[in-house]
């Protein structure tokens, strides 16, 4: 009978000493803590909820090269942002939302430069429904955007990938609070 209690014990034991998780949730978005995207392995530096006026709108999680000492997201280094949808979004408003960001960022000389090439783009989005996610990763395949694991979008360049990241993640992100969460501040 020991024999069967000292077994018992152990296996009580085991998840004390498991790994860490391998997933993390956000509101029942389940991110990954590391993936490999175009043979480049990332691992997860934070995940966030973005809430719109009273909705919680859609979750991220945001990821880099392994070995990154800080967050880089306007760098060029390896880097992954995956957002999943609560609610339907038409592909007209991702494109208006993004053009009007860039804009913003880049201002009206560097938004006309950077142009041809974000509508190049913008002309990849899909509609979404709940439960969608998009991923946009630079890796030294270049920048990519896929919806719900089809590459939808290939080429870029670091000047597009820092635009489009920095939306997100830059010094006027559209939510600083989401962006803090996805760099691992907060």
């Amino acid at each position: 009978m020991r024999p069967r209690i000292l077994a018992l014990l152990l296996l009580l034991a085991l998840p004390a000493t498991a790994p860490a998780a391998e997933r993390v949730e956000v509101n029942g978005a389940r991110f990954a803590t590391s993936l490999e995207a175009d043979g480049q392995p990332f691992e997860l530096v934070g995940h966030g909820l973005f809430r719109y006026m009273i909705w919680d709108a859609y979750a991220g999680a945001y990821y880099q090269a392994p070995g990154a000492s800080t967050p880089a997201p306007l760098e060029a280094i390896p880097r992954r942002l995956e957002l999943e949808y609560f609610h339907a979004i038409e592909a007209d408003d991702f494109t208006g939302v993004t053009r009007d960001q860039v804009r913003e960022d880049l201002g009206e000389a560097g938004y006309r430069q950077l142009l041809p090439r974000l509508n190049a783009f913008t002309r990849a989005y899909r509609s979404v429904e709940p439960g969608d996610r998009y991923a946009l990763t630079w890796s030294e395949a270049g920048l990519s955007l896929a919806l719900n694991g089809e590459t939808l979008f290939e080429g870029g360049d670091p000047a597009l990938a820092e635009a489009l990241f920095a939306i997100w993640l830059g010094d006027s992100p559209l939510k600083a609070g989401f962006r803090d969460d996805l760099l691992g501040r907060r």
